[in-house]
């Protein structure tokens, strides 16, 4: 975090800018100096603030906690607090750098996508969750994976948006083929997409998506997914062109 602050700072100055830095912990050090990951303190302070710069969280020392006291809650609370429910993932290859990527130059060079993930809602905030047993005494756990109408509709609001702002297509990534929550969000996508008639729209399955990212990725513009597998599957998919990925953003709502 100090050598980012420091190239930050630096880059500010270059553009007349200056900054008001105020740090506060989350994750594991937030765990050893008062033993949550997210302390109230902190939430307060990131609220209060203009942006926030969030640096690694955890590590193996945490790993033995209980799920509840880990770092990634700290994370996960800071995204709920915020109302941050998207995240804008871009993905650009160079052309100087387009023989780093593992994959071949022909299929990486010129890749520009901009990957649009909700955030706070779906699996990993569905409630009911926990751990139970079955009727042989078995013992089980379980997630729940819901979407509102209203959360699906802010977040493919926010990727029409961005296609606008592109080459205007826009590919919905979820699995409505097998699971619910994924046929109300193609369902509301659609009807969102009557209100941009400029924006070229098209759905794919998250298995053929993966593929696809990596075999034919200037298919896509923006992507827009919700549920966390997906996003998180599809997201490290644009990793993987390994030239080139420039950080992530949150859009967070004060609704």
């Amino acid at each position: 975090m100090d050598a980012t602050l420091k190239v930050l700072t630096s880059a500010g100055k270059a553009e007349g800018e200056t900054f008001e830095f105020t740090r506060a912990l989350i994750g594991g050090a937030a765990i050893d100096a008062t033993g949550s990951p997210l302390p109230k303190e902190t939430l307060d302070i990131c609220k209060a603030s203009d942006s926030v710069l969030l640096a690694a969280i955890g590590g193996y020392k945490w790993d033995a906690l209980p799920a509840e006291q880990r770092p990634e809650r700290g994370l996960l609370g800071l995204r709920a607090g915020l109302n941050a429910f998207a995240n804008l993932r871009p993905a650009i290859v160079p052309p100087q750098l387009a023989d780093s990527s593992p994959l071949k130059r022909e299929i990486v060079e010129g890749v520009d996508i901009l990957i649009v993930r909700e955030l706070v809602g779906g699996i990993y905030f569905g409630q009911p969750r926990g751990f139970g047993k079955n009727e042989k005494g078995e013992r089980t756990g379980f997630n729940t994976d819901v979407y509102s109408e209203s959360e699906v509709e802010r977040i493919a609001r926010v990727a029409f948006d961005a296609a606008r702002k592109r080459q205007k297509r826009l590919c919905s990534v979820e699995k409505s083929n097998v699971l619910e929550v994924s046929q109300l969000w193609k369902e509301v996508v659609i009807r969102v997409s009557t209100d941009y008639p400029d924006i070229e729209l098209s759905h794919m399955y998250i298995d053929n998506a993966a593929m696809q990212l990596l075999r034919n990725p200037k298919y896509f513009d923006v992507v827009v997914t919700g549920a966390q597998e997906c996003g998180r599957f599809t997201a490290g998919q644009g990793c993987r062109y390994g030239a080139c990925q420039s950080p992530a953003a949150r859009v967070c709502s004060t609704a």
